[in-house]
């Protein structure tokens, strides 16, 4: 009944809330113990833009040259992400039973000897002030990658200033130590303010001229059809151009991580040809705007994952510059933990989408902040509202044509792979193809 399913819900929040403490200070203690026992080196990579994506790209071309292991999915809040990472398991979720496996692995590596990796690739993210300080006394971090920090970060609804975000950030890489190295992005000004206090050897990458490992003649790739399926660039380190294709992804923006990788393997020792040709088979992780097949012939986007303004405006650019047989699309979630910066952040995408996009769908609350720019420009017409983010995608499988581009990009909690199932050519292969397919998402 009714009653009963409200009782369920409620009892379960008040689990989650009881138990959680308890399940954060168990699996610290275990992490902790394990990485005393087995001294693996580590790996950080942090930012606000492109976390994933990079230490997935680090892993995949080190994996046959390193003992090396990752974070599953995203895995990087200092609570829990963190601690399951190092203990190399998954999230039990609601499951008091899973968790009592998880404490039970975690005994296990540290009472017996078990093989390790000897290098893990960490994701640390930024929820509130203080999450990195806080794990820096007990990680101790070999190497850095500092992604990008955008002027407007994700999760600043919880920091008095976007400056404080930034700065919280950096402490990962003033926690390298001297003989470490700490990659940073060439092209990012603000990451340029906050150098002072790191200790390890700063080199960079990016598409700047004084880029340590430079990224040039970027481009897109398309198949017999004349649809976008990947993009290339050329690796410039050390006098040496090398080309690099990566399939299934598009995106100027989505070159970083792949040349991140390319850099952090490059210092290990991995051989830069090897690495290259890893990637020809990489496909980035799901929901981080990787080409999809669409209905009637046209391309899906697929960039849900989460969202911010940075990443929405990267998204909004690679729609502009990919050649497009039928219209540009969007559709629109809501950005959220921006606190008093939503209706400014949101209005600045609806002015770039304003200029890229043929039809825009929104969703959500603040994303009206969006319809206001198009009405107030007086292109109404190509601007449709909708609650969730369901009900936008059966609108638009019926409206999509041959040929059209469609960009998918929303915040996590707007849940906007919904729409791209019902716009997606092969719905049956979401649970492989797309975010969020897990039951307890579902």
């Amino acid at each position: 009944t009714p009653n009963n399913s409200k009782l369920m819900k409620n009892t379960l929040k008040m689990l989650k809330k009881g138990f959680r403490p308890v399940v954060v200070v168990i699996l610290r203690w275990e992490a902790k113990l394990v990485l005393k026992k087995y001294k693996p080196k580590i790996i950080g990579v942090t930012g606000s833009v492109g976390k994933t994506s990079t230490k997935d790209a680090i892993y995949e071309v080190t994996k046959n040259y390193l003992s090396v292991s990752k974070s599953e999915k995203s895995y990087n809040s200092a609570d829990i992400g963190v601690a399951l990472t190092i203990l190399g398991c998954q999230s039990a979720w609601y499951s008091i039973l899973g968790w009592l496996d998880i404490f039970f692995h975690g005994l296990f590596l540290i009472v017996f000897k078990k093989d390790y990796p000897k290098w893990l690739v960490l994701e640390i993210g930024v929820e509130y002030p203080g999450e990195i300080a806080q794990i820096v006394k007990w990680v101790k971090f070999d190497h850095a990658v500092v992604t990008f920090l955008p002027d407007m970060p994700v999760h600043v609804e919880f920091f008095s200033s976007p400056a404080e975000v930034i700065k919280e950030k950096m402490l990962l890489a003033k926690a390298v130590p001297a003989q470490g190295k700490v990659l940073i992005n060439a092209d990012d000004k603000n990451v340029a303010a906050h150098l002072g206090g790191i200790k390890g050897e700063i080199l960079t990458f990016g598409f700047n001229d004084l880029a340590d490992y430079r990224a040039e003649a970027q481009g897109v790739l398309y198949d017999e059809t004349g649809l976008p399926s990947g993009l290339t660039f050329k690796f410039e380190h050390n006098g040496k151009s090398l080309p690099v294709r990566v399939g299934g992804v598009v995106g100027e923006h989505q070159i970083y991580p792949v040349l991140a990788a390319l850099a952090l393997g490059d210092i290990l020792g991995v051989n830069v040809i090897e690495m290259i040709e890893v990637l020809k088979d990489y496909k980035p992780a799901a929901g981080r705007l990787r080409v999809l097949p669409g209905l009637k012939n046209s391309v899906v986007l697929d960039d849900t994952y989460n969202s911010s303004p940075a990443a929405a405006a990267a998204g909004l650019k690679t729609l502009s510059l990919l050649q497009v047989k039928g219209r540009r699309i969007a559709v629109l979630g809501d950005m959220l933990q921006l606190g008093t910066y939503a209706p400014e952040a949101h209005r600045e995408i609806g002015y770039l989408a304003a200029e890229v996009c043929d039809l825009v769908y929104t969703v959500g609350l603040r994303s009206k902040f969006i319809d206001e720019v198009f009405i107030e420009k007086g292109l109404g017409e190509k601007v449709r509202h909708f609650d969730d983010s369901l009900s936008a995608g059966q609108t638009l499988q019926n409206e999509i044509e041959a040929g059209d581009v469609i960009l998918v990009k929303g915040s996590q909690s707007m849940r906007m792979e919904k729409t791209v199932v019902e716009i997606m050519a092969e719905p049956d292969k979401k649970e492989k193809l797309l975010v969020r397919q897990e039951a307890e998402w579902l």
